[in-house]
């Protein structure tokens, strides 16, 4: 099976998404846990991380 590079990958791991931002892995959680997140997506009880709306999240983000 082919791996796919994680800056093109549509959704990511909360480890893949702390390697690919620099970002803890705790402090990725706790921002996942807020109500409404607008960039998480359950694959049963799987987190994932929407790459893009994660990136926009960012952007717009004065502190996190």
């Amino acid at each position: 099976m082919e791996q796919i590079p994680v800056n093109q990958k549509v959704l990511l791991t909360i480890p893949e998404a702390s390697a690919l931002t620099n970002i803890g892995i705790n402090r990725i959680y706790s921002m996942a846990n807020q109500p409404n997140c607008p960039f998480v997506v359950y694959v049963g009880i799987k987190r994932l991380i929407k790459r893009e709306k994660f990136g926009e999240f960012l952007n717009n983000a004065v502190t996190i």
